[in-house]
């Protein structure tokens, strides 16, 4: 009976691990784990978070995500004399044979509009990522809990665009 515990636990161990890590590919493109965390209840932004891969030979950039947000855009975190501001940007280059990552502290999708909404752990948030040269590609945002590795709390950023 040990036997069968033990393999069932294993089985439900790596399926848990395989369901938290979800990839796409849209041609030479990998997408990683698209994320986000959970915010304040009066939060009015959330940040986006992915790895994309390139495995192909020639360059892409990331020039969009559209979601059911009021705005949605791509932001890089810049420093400035200790402050740090989240700028837009017009895309993300994505260089052949190298992964780019949006994480806290640099690129990153900029949820906006969130309005008594906030993003709770559990949820997906369905977007759609768009790139110059592979297209469009559907994905889903996983909100997970926040943790002491998130270092940009994204929570009460008021942005004028």
């Amino acid at each position: 009976m040990k036997t069968l515990t033990f393999a069932a636990t294993a089985a439900l161990l790596c399926f848990s691990t395989a369901s938290f890590a979800h990839e796409y590919k849209l041609g030479d493109l990998v997408i990683d784990h698209p994320m986000a965390f959970n915010t304040a209840a009066t939060a009015q932004t959330g940040g986006g978070y992915l790895t994309i891969t390139n495995t192909g030979d020639s360059a892409d950039r990331l020039v969009g995500v559209r979601a059911d947000f009021p705005k949605v855009e791509l932001h890089t975190t810049e420093e400035k004399d200790g402050v740090a501001r989240m700028m837009h940007v017009e895309g993300i280059d994505v260089p052949p044979g190298e992964t780019v990552l949006l994480q806290p502290g640099g690129f990153h999708v900029m949820f906006m509009g969130l309005g008594g909404d906030p993003f709770e752990v559990g949820e997906k948030i369905p977007a759609t990522l768009i790139f110059e040269e592979a297209g469009e590609i559907d994905v889903m945002f996983s909100i997970e809990e926040r943790g002491a590795a998130d270092k940009v709390d994204h929570s009460d950023h008021k942005m004028s665009h």
